[in-house]
């Protein structure tokens, strides 16, 4: 599904909220959309790690790695393999690797920044907790819709305007 996000604003001006514009995107998908699931985890991608083995369809998945710009969070093996697993897309609020893969993966990426150094995997991170950045708070089971112009969250499933 192609998500254009000013025609759901414009559509839906009293259900959505925008994020602040922060982010940029690296995936090979440039409008994605879904149902949050929510990841909180500092420097430390194992719950992402272990996520993008799960069945992801019709989900994005939500990473607040609290703004760290010291290490990447997602490289191009958790995003191919969450291309596999059939995930929308990752909004990671912190940094990505590999970015010139990750533009050919088929998945969703929106992130702060590239690092090239990698996460540590200590087991930490919390999974479908609500989790705040951005200027707003994303709820787990509540929608996310991304494309090039950027970021909005809607507490219902939302669909494009004819």
């Amino acid at each position: 599904m192609h998500y254009i996000t000013p025609d759901l604003c414009d559509t839906y001006p009293d259900a959505v909220t925008a994020l602040e514009p922060m982010f940029s995107n690296f995936g090979g998908r440039d409008s994605f959309g879904g149902q949050i699931v929510t990841v909180k985890c500092f420097e430390d991608n194992s719950r992402v790690k272990e996520l993008v083995a799960q069945d992801g369809k019709g989900k994005v998945m939500v990473v607040d790695g609290g703004g760290s710009l010291r290490c990447a969070l997602l490289g191009d093996m958790l995003a191919e393999q969450a291309a596999k697993s059939g995930w929308e897309g990752l909004v990671i609020y912190g940094c990505i690797r590999d970015v010139d893969v990750i533009a050919q993966t088929d998945v969703g990426v929106q992130a702060l920044a590239s690092h090239p150094m990698r996460s540590v995997r200590r087991g930490v991170g919390d999974v479908d907790v609500p989790v705040t950045f951005a200027g707003v708070t994303f709820q787990p089971g509540h929608y996310l819709y991304a494309d090039n112009n950027g970021i909005i969250i809607s507490a219902s499933a939302l669909s494009m305007p004819e």
